[in-house]
């Protein structure tokens, strides 16, 4: 049983969930000080991680279920846990449904216009694992799906959607899309192989590095016009120039004729971000400001 709960955890890579999760409660403090003028409830935070690691742990499932022949034929993924043989399709599928029903209770608990909003976001969990078949546009809708966590946790404890909780989710949806442009550059051979689309496929290592460069440079853009919407104030501008900084170290560690610290680049600088935006803006909004 721990052996099987391992393969799961890593299929889903949980740790990844690092990326999101702190952008979720950006969403949920900023959104209950903007709106509410007040700091959310401990349950609330609570409900928010239940349904972030509900919705993320579906959203894994699904891809590796959706992907598993084509992770067979990747010399990269050929050793994930479905084509593996570590795990049967079944198995996951069924985890899937427990993690969609973990999402359902979570938002449930939180409110109306959360639960009502629920099926997009399973819906655009299920749709993104597909687009790759058909768009190189991939990456953005892979963003418009993880900028669903900041969004969500704004609209879990304000049961509304205002200018800045659009930003903010565009900023996040693009600031995604620009790291996973840079991920897929490791795939581009055998994506062309095997038909599916992506922006490196499409244009070339180099324009895709470019292109996901300027996504970053619209994050950051994003992350400032949050001051002129909401209570934030000068510790959230000193995280966004930090955030700023270590995107634009993230470019310089990977170049097209050497991708040896793309791994690096992937998932430390992007952890880093996240997690900086969030202690910045927590500082800020709960630190600093007297309740």
């Amino acid at each position: 049983m721990i052996r099987k709960i391992k393969i799961f955890l890593e299929m889903i890579k949980i740790e990844h969930t690092m990326f999101a999760l702190p952008f979720a409660y950006v969403g949920t403090i900023l959104g209950s000080v903007t709106e509410n003028h007040h700091l959310p409830t401990w349950a609330q935070c609570g409900w928010i991680l239940m349904a972030m690691v509900g919705a993320r742990s579906a959203a894994m499932g699904l891809n590796r279920v959706i992907d598993r022949a084509i992770d067979a034929r990747n010399p990269r993924t050929e050793k994930r846990a479905i084509p593996a043989g570590l795990l049967k399709a079944g198995e996951v599928i069924l985890f899937i449904v427990v993690s969609f029903a973990l999402l359902f209770w979570a938002a449930a608990n939180l409110n109306s216009l959360a639960l009502k909003l629920m099926p997009i976001a399973v819906f655009m969990t299920v749709i993104y694992s597909y687009t790759k078949r058909f768009t190189w546009l991939c990456h953005v809708v892979l963003g418009l799906t993880l900028g669903l966590a900041p969004l969500g946790g704004w609209v879990a404890v304000t049961g509304t959607i205002s200018l800045p909780a659009v930003i903010l989710y565009l900023s996040v949806a693009l600031w995604t899309a620009g790291f996973d442009v840079i991920y897929s550059c490791q795939d581009i051979e055998i994506d062309r192989k095997e038909g599916l689309h992506s922006i490196p496929a499409r244009f070339g290592v180099e324009k895709a590095l470019r292109i996901a460069k300027a996504m970053h440079a619209v994050t950051v853009i994003g992350f400032v016009l949050l001051l002129a919407t909401t209570d934030l104030s000068w510790w959230y501008l000193a995280g966004t120039v930090v955030s700023a900084g270590l995107l634009f170290y993230e470019h310089q560690l990977v170049k097209p004729s050497d991708m040896s610290k793309l791994q690096a680049a992937f998932f430390t600088m992007n952890w880093v971000v996240s997690t900086v935006v969030f202690v910045f803006t927590f500082i800020d909004l709960v630190v600093v400001k007297s309740w």
